[in-house]
């Protein structure tokens, strides 16, 4: 039975999710506030977060930043009324996964909960890398790349990427100076390749060309309609 952490200060919009939610088969977790909300998480260590953005003590921004500070795969959606665009980027590269706009159908929300559970892991679609011995540094131009250390070293200094930022460069890395297909990396880390999976694919391109913007000839360039190519 998968396990929910909805975290939502407005208690009578929580309480019909939650009973949705446990009606239709799921165990719910309930915090009103980010603190409590964090305090759950490491607790219980769900399959799944829910969380407002805008709430008392700790907003949902932080939280998913304290979260991945020690979890980089539990799924994270944001349930919010601000839908600039510049929140929507923001929410993405503190982790986020998902992000539904109030008001919204508990339909809507009980199918996008579902997609985000049925995510693959890493070790579903590439098991062999996991198992296997820690390789030698990866050269990308003037950078090394550490994959099992998730790290970026460039002379003296070192950068430490997020999971994803590293599974997303280690096969950016595995298809240098050829086209990643964009639909491919989206089944493989998101699990679909719905539009806002495909803006937090895009923010995540964004912030692996900033950790690489020291080696001007490394580039991580857009083929229009396909993907994305590491020249190096």
């Amino acid at each position: 039975m998968p396990s929910v952490l909805l975290i939502e200060d407005e208690p009578a919009l929580a309480l019909i999710v939650r009973d949705s939610l446990e009606v239709r088969g799921f165990t719910v977790l309930y915090a009103s506030d980010g603190v409590e909300g964090l305090c759950l998480f490491n607790q219980h260590q769900p399959d799944v977060v829910v969380a407002d953005v805008m709430m008392p003590q700790m907003d949902g921004f932080t939280l998913a930043e304290r979260i991945r500070q020690t979890n980089a795969t539990v799924p994270i959606m944001f349930l919010t009324a601000r839908s600039q665009t510049a929140d929507v980027v923001r929410g993405f590269e503190l982790g986020g996964n998902d992000y539904l706009k109030k008001p919204f159908s508990l339909d809507e929300l009980i199918v996008r909960i579902n997609a985000l559970l049925r995510r693959p892991t890493v070790s579903e679609t590439n098991p062999a890398w996991t198992r296997s011995a820690t390789p030698a540094l990866l050269p990308i131009g003037r950078y090394r790349f550490d994959p099992p250390r998730q790290k970026l070293l460039l002379e003296s200094t070192e950068v430490q990427l997020s999971h994803r930022e590293s599974e997303l460069l280690r096969r950016l890395y595995e298809q240098r100076n050829q086209v990643l297909q964009r639909n491919d990396v989206l089944l493989e880390l998101w699990g679909d390749d719905s539009f806002f999976n495909g803006r937090s694919l895009d923010v995540f391109i964004t912030k692996l060309r900033r950790h690489l913007q020291n080696d001007p000839t490394v580039q991580i360039v857009n083929v229009r309609g396909i993907g994305y190519k590491l020249i190096v």
